[in-house]
């Protein structure tokens, strides 16, 4: 069973649509919708939910207003100002989870109990399940949500003898893509020609490095500034990232989203015929890459 993730260093690089086009190229597979912080697979998938799962992460605090003295001490502790003062109720958007509020009540008024911070769930699609999620406007620790998608998507591939699952990973390189690689054959990097999606892509490429993941490279909008492009072409080839593909710009992506649907679907001759072509030589390269890996 094969992990690949496809990230980008930034956002609006056009990562989602490559994936739910190479997903369409290659279905059935299980799908993984890793960018949780605002996750948008799901709305080209059409997924039916077999499975809700609420997230918890982290504390909050809540104060019983039967118990409470008003005493004030939970005021004067807190140092995020999350006890309303007259009140003396919680402000949840404030709210770290601390415990001080806890300690230093002498009723005992003040608790602390489990957050929720959102939701995961398990989908059917036309093209294989699809897990994915739901951050909690606010919430935190989107690494973790994370953890628990991709950790189910591996368990629902072994399960049902699909051979790969591909992961639409977050933009960036913080915790959340971190989570998105772990346990990842291989890192498909969706590039711009744009001088902000260069700058990203060479921190997204050091990131791999440093988590010996192998990557491969496809730029997207590659007709928007040809020297842009070249320089990403350049890049690669010093870089020694196989570049799988090349799609300009093309008005069916944004008509294929509308209709809900991959543009592999949409345009099976055009656009997916150009999908299908990547995902072949993607696994090829990820093949040799892997190997590659294993023998250093």
């Amino acid at each position: 069973m094969r992990q690949i993730v496809v990230i980008s260093g930034k956002g609006g690089t056009g990562k989602t649509s490559v994936t739910a086009g190479l997903a369409a190229a290659a279905a059935p597979l299980v799908l993984a919708d890793c960018d949780v912080d605002a996750a948008d697979l799901h709305l080209v998938l059409s997924p039916e939910k077999r499975e809700i799962n609420d997230f918890t992460s982290g504390f909050l605090a809540a104060i019983d207003p039967g118990a409470c003295t008003q005493c004030g001490a939970c005021v004067q502790a807190c140092r995020y100002g999350a006890v309303d003062p007259e009140t003396f109720a919680i402000r949840p958007e404030h709210c770290e989870g601390c415990g001080a509020c806890e300690f230093v009540c002498p009723a005992g008024a003040a608790r602390l109990s489990p957050r929720h911070c959102g939701q995961w769930f398990v989908s059917e699609t036309r093209l294989g399940p699809l897990v994915h999620a739901e951050l909690a406007a606010g919430a935190e620790n989107s690494g973790k949500l994370v953890s628990a998608v991709r950790a189910k998507s591996a368990e629902l591939a072994e399960a049902k003898g699909l051979s790969h699952v591909l992961v639409d990973g977050s933009p960036g390189i913080g915790c959340p893509v971190i989570a998105s690689l772990t346990g990842a054959d291989a890192a498909l990097l969706v590039a711009e020609p744009t001088v902000s999606a260069f700058h990203d892509l060479s921190r997204v490429v050091r990131l791999l490095d440093h988590f010996r993941i192998p990557g491969m490279v496809v730029l997207n909008k590659c007709d928007v500034h040809a020297g842009e492009a070249e320089r990403v072409r350049k890049f690669c080839a010093e870089s020694g990232l196989p570049l799988v593909g090349e799609l300009p710009v093309n008005p069916l992506f944004v008509e294929a989203q509308l209709k809900g649907l991959s543009v592999t679907e949409l345009d099976p001759s055009g656009l997916g015929a150009e999908m299908a072509g990547i995902w072949e030589r993607l696994n090829a390269a990820a093949e040799e890459r892997v190997k590659a890996a294993a023998a250093t």
